[in-house]
């Protein structure tokens, strides 16, 4: 079967050595699945690694002004290939081990967004480090993005998430897929850019990972798309005392817990309502949000939550 998988936070880190040790338990379960004969995508998420690498570039340029503050569609492009290094390397070393020889490669891949979209006029995302307010106007000469206050501890800069409409580089990805190679793609939901005057270009912005992967799950026409986090099953009344854990639930079923309230912004619910859209755009197929260390067992349908359509 082909599956995407979306790799949650948990399955990275926030510095090299970190991520190189937490790669090794990622590898394992996507090795997993490997084994099991399946054909799989991986995109990841790039939140805290896109965030370093801006304000890397930021403090720099204080020292010395010579060093250019680096654009976000750059810094997007940088964590792609730094995240998907570790990936690849860490899953290679994990099928070594097994006597697997497979290829694997890192895509950088570029997001096409809708320039129109209405998210531009309403910038939400906050991004990189925190600053003061004077330091913060300063660079804004210089990044010409708006910032908030952000919970009392300084000033971020804020960007659009505009939704992905399609991937500069899905037949690159579908021709690597007939080849049967391990494919990570779309990095932190890739690096959004927009048609104008007949070229595409970067725009700040940041894409939702889950809500990009679904898209890819549909381009590339998945069996399953699984979304890998820090629990075993989706939960309705989390951390209360009538918590229940979901083995499985229909489309219906998730847009009623959603309007309930179940699911937080920001965590689960982005993941719910990304299983949602696949699903509904794909009726024939299955989503499963489980643990990065159940993965392997959810796609036998041994654990995990599975939204199916009806």
């Amino acid at each position: 079967m082909k599956i995407v998988v979306a790799l949650g936070g948990n399955a990275l880190g926030n510095t090299p050595d970190e991520q190189k040790a937490l790669v090794k338990n990622t590898a394992s379960s996507i090795a997993d699945m490997i084994e099991q004969g399946h054909d799989v995508i991986i995109v990841h998420g790039n939140g805290p690694q896109v965030g370093m690498i801006q304000s890397a570039f930021d403090e720099a340029s204080k020292i010395k002004p010579n060093i250019p503050i680096m654009p976000l569609p750059e810094c997007g492009a940088m964590s792609q290939g730094y995240i998907g290094f570790h990936l690849q390397n860490g899953i290679r070393n994990e099928l070594f081990s097994r006597g697997i020889k497979k290829n694997i490669t890192t895509l950088v891949t570029q997001t096409v967004v809708d320039k129109n979209d209405k998210a531009f006029k309403h910038p939400t995302k906050p991004i990189g480090a925190f600053y003061s307010e004077t330091e913060i106007k300063e660079l804004q000469k210089q990044m010409n993005l708006p910032y908030v206050e952000d919970s009392g501890r300084g000033y971020r800069f804020v960007v659009a998430s505009p939704k992905p409409i399609d991937f500069l580089e899905s037949e690159s990805i579908k021709h690597l897929l007939e080849q049967r190679d391990i494919i990570i793609a779309s990095g932190g939901g890739g690096i959004p850019v927009i048609k104008d005057n007949g070229s595409y270009q970067g725009v700040p912005a940041v894409i939702d990972k889950d809500s990009s992967s679904a898209r890819l799950a549909e381009i590339i026409d998945a069996d399953i798309f699984v979304i890998l986090t820090a629990v075993d099953r989706v939960m309705i009344n989390f951390g209360k005392p009538e918590q229940k854990a979901i083995e499985s639930m229909t489309i219906e079923e998730a847009k009623q817990y959603i309007g309930e309230g179940h699911f937080a912004p920001g965590s689960m619910l982005p993941k719910v309502e990304a299983a949602i859209d696949f699903v509904q755009r794909k009726p024939e197929s299955e989503a499963i949000i489980a643990s990065l260390e159940n993965a392997a067992q959810a796609i036998k349908k041994e654990s995990g939550t599975i939204i199916r359509h009806h």
